[in-house]
């Protein structure tokens, strides 16, 4: 008992928040269930814990009819345990990467030695080093490398070259990706947002057409977080009318336009559109096929294998469980894939388990998650909530060990 009193993270459900939204409203539950259109029952098992409040689309609804962000929900971020020595290290940069972030745009003020020692070629490895730790879910190695990346990045930016300027405002583009997706990871999804900002305008100075689409789908995916599904759709399609309009596209434009067909297909799946979202998958999967091979353009790791991994995604999105086993059970991720893929397809396959009342696969799923990206999974929403209510349930051995691990006991 002392190791769980000694997590320093409180058991507190979505659910609970749930309910103390809804009292803030001073809303009866019969009337958040009108609004949020859910059955009595079912507000009432989320509020007791009896019943996981883990996907996206019941959270977007609850929050649309609450006027609130969906983190209010969720609790994100979230502290890792006093025993989570990685976590505490990973989240002990978020600081600083929000003050580099922060910073941009205005006058760099670099000493004599900053301004005199730029160094492309090593601004490129180092970018290239800050994209291998994001590809790996290695948090702490992301937040201990972007800071002092982004400040001689936005050095280098202020006066650069006119040989290098475009490659400049690409590089900086990609580590505010990097930022924007260590922050996202760790729940703090407005300073994610504000680092989506930064990737605009940095794709913007770049002047490279796909670099600027490929922003882009990050844009759409701010909308799509908090359930504005109109505009992200909007940005969708604008985007997916642009590259079709390229005649003869490369495998980059042709990765790019799949990688949209899979955001429209989630975007349309959180809109409760599931015959739409099944169209655009499908889109994606032909220019998957069209590749014929896994490619990582934009850092988007699109081709056959991420579009399998989706077609997982999808159907737990829509809560359809035995679908998504199904789909999971046929996959076959290749030596070397990349980890935060690899982990995040453990979590949709522990999820899909869970809805099909397949306990203990849920559970296995989890844990091969958490040993590939530790810290991605322990703050991860889903899994957090998912893990809370089977423990509430049905408390067993591995299942509270790993809940102690979140922070969710």
């Amino acid at each position: 008992m002392a190791h769980i009193a000694n997590t320093g993270v409180g058991a507190e459900n979505n659910g609970q928040r749930l309910a103390r939204l809804r009292a803030r409203r001073r809303w009866t539950q019969q009337r958040l269930a009108t609004e949020a259109g859910y059955s009595l029952a079912a507000v009432k098992a989320f509020e007791q814990g009896k019943r996981s409040l883990d996907r996206p689309q019941v959270v977007l609804a609850f929050a649309k009819a609450l006027d609130c962000h969906p983190t209010e929900i969720t609790g994100a971020p979230y502290v890792p345990a006093d025993t989570d020595r990685d976590g505490q290290e990973a989240v002990a940069s978020v600081a600083a990467v929000r003050r580099a972030l922060l910073r941009h745009g205005r006058p760099t003020r670099p000493t004599e030695q900053e301004a005199a020692t730029v160094d492309f070629a090593e601004l490129q490895q180092r970018v290239a080093e800050a994209n291998r730790y994001r590809q790996a879910a290695a948090l702490t190695k992301s937040g201990a490398v972007l800071p002092a990346l982004l400040r001689d990045l936005q050095v280098a930016a202020e006066f650069p070259p006119q040989a290098r300027r475009r490659q400049v405002f690409w590089l900086l583009a990609s580590a505010y990706e990097c930022a924007m997706q260590y922050l996202y990871k760790l729940g703090h999804n407005s300073d994610a947002t504000l680092a989506t900002e930064r990737v605009l305008w940095a794709s913007q100075k770049s002047e490279d057409p796909l670099r600027i689409l490929a922003a882009r789908w990050y844009d759409a995916g701010e909308f799509l977080t908090i359930g504005e599904h109109d505009e992200a759709g909007a940005i969708i399609d604008e985007a997916l009318t642009e590259l079709g309009a390229i005649r003869s596209p490369g495998p980059e434009a042709v990765s790019l336009r799949g990688a949209f067909h899979l955001k429209a297909s989630l975007n349309l799946a959180r809109a409760i559109d599931g015959k739409a979202a099944l169209t655009h998958l499908k889109k994606a999967e032909q220019a998957a096929e069209e590749l014929g091979e896994d490619r990582n353009d934009w850092q988007m790791q699109f081709g056959p294998t991420n579009t399998a991994l989706w077609g997982v995604s999808l159907p737990v999105e829509m809560g359809r469980g035995k679908d998504a086993v199904a789909r999971a059970e046929q996959v076959k991720l290749p030596a070397g894939y990349s980890r935060e893929r690899h982990s995040h397809f453990h979590i949709d396959r522990g999820r899909a388990y869970f809805y099909s009342g397949q306990r203990e696969q849920a559970v296995r799923a989890f844990l091969e998650a958490e040993r590939l990206a530790p810290q991605a999974t322990r703050a991860h929403a889903g899994v957090r909530e998912t893990v809370g209510t089977m423990i509430r349930t049905q408390k067993r051995g591995e299942l509270v060990e790993l809940g102690i691990r979140l922070g969710v006991v």
